[in-house]
């Protein structure tokens, strides 16, 4: 392990989240100094090996590298505004949850106090945190990234969105509502053969099958098209899935199965045929998407 992975980081915020992002960095060896407003939240992690900081000025103090991963941005201003002295001239990776218009706002403000500030989300549940195959998500100032890239590592695998400090919040609502609809059209799925015996652990590896296949092939075609403004039909058209979507209506309201999801669906597809799109492929609805 080289000198840059054994950066010294702090980390403020011990929920669960933060606990393991703490964790995670003494796995890899790093010296970690954390803060909790909550003292009882730090025993377990100084149990193995963490420094524990009497107050957030303190612990900002220990480190050039300061994580936060607080209740919301109230709870981050009242954390590190009084220890902003001690911060200035520090790099703050701010994991907390929150819109994209607060992260921007909080850039500002870091850097009015001369605070190196990246925004960050976490694309993973505490568990999941460490593991290379998990994407967290950075926004802000490059240089400060290129500088702690090896550390942020020890979290997951880091990705720079680039110098607006509120894309990866943005990137993460996003990500989360693709994550919502996939899981709502799989329960719907294994609500619908469910109905006539299948079993849900039967029908799980398909739905991941098509996903990682034909759907992920679909999705990169149709980025391309939405980029380019044309949405050539050659696959499958709006008119043809219309048809489609209704035999999938039909089964489910067959079996007593809720039909909210998929009703929903179609009237997005009925309104992009309404607007001219009905021999375009599916990239088309979001020109509805777009133009409520």
């Amino acid at each position: 392990m080289n000198a840059e992975r054994r950066t010294p980081v702090t980390v403020i915020g011990l929920g669960n989240m933060g606990a393991a992002l703490a964790a995670a960095l003494l796995e890899r060896g790093h010296e970690t100094t954390v803060w909790n407003r909550t003292p009882a939240k730090a025993e377990a992690l100084a149990a193995r090996g963490a420094r524990v900081a009497a107050t957030p000025g303190e612990a900002v103090a220990a480190s050039e590298l300061v994580i936060a991963c607080v209740l919301d941005y109230d709870a981050l201003h009242a954390v590190v505004d009084p220890a902003v002295a001690t911060l200035a001239g520090r790099t703050l990776v701010n994991l907390t949850t929150g819109s994209p218009e607060q992260a921007r706002e909080f850039a500002a403000w870091a850097a009015a106090h001369g605070v190196d500030y990246l925004d960050g989300a976490v694309m993973t549940t505490p568990p999941g945190v460490g593991s290379p195959e998990m994407m967290l998500l950075y926004s802000g100032l490059r240089t400060a990234f290129d500088t702690y890239e090896p550390a942020l590592e020890a979290l997951g695998d880091p990705l720079f969105l680039g110098e607006d400090a509120g894309f990866a919040s943005l990137y993460d609502v996003a990500l989360l509502g693709l994550m919502w609809a996939a899981f709502g059209g799989w329960l719907h799925g294994t609500a619908l053969v469910g109905a006539d015996g299948a079993k849900a652990t039967e029908f799980a590896p398909l739905a991941l099958r098509w996903l990682g296949g034909a759907v992920s092939g679909f999705i990169s075609r149709y980025a391309a098209q939405v980029e380019e403004g044309g949405y050539p039909g050659d696959d499958a058209t709006v008119d043809v899935q219309i048809v489609a979507i209704g035999h999938l209506i039909h089964a489910a309201a067959d079996r007593g199965v809720d039909n909210a999801l998929p009703e929903l669906l179609k009237a997005f597809m009925e309104r992009t045929h309404a607007a001219g799109h009905g021999g375009d492929s599916f990239a088309s609805v979001i020109e509805v998407m777009r133009k409520p």
